[in-house]
């Protein structure tokens, strides 16, 4: 009886059914959310307004 118990504790703690799709979900959530940031972030004014800025000094510069 012990020996069954300790072969289905251990099949149970071994096993990765459904470990791969769980990583993709996890990995495309978290995709997404830094998206959203990165999003919020660089539509911000100040981002907007910087990168303006850079893009007319380089192309206004005399060589």
């Amino acid at each position: 009886m012990i020996t069954i118990l300790a072969r289905r504790v251990h099949d149970l703690a071994h096993r990765d059914d459904g470990m791969s799709t769980v990583e993709y979900a996890i990995g495309t959530v978290a995709a997404a959310a830094f998206a959203a940031v990165l999003y919020t972030v660089v539509s911000g004014e100040s981002v907007v307004t910087a990168l303006t800025d850079l893009v007319t000094r380089a192309l206004s510069t005399t060589f």
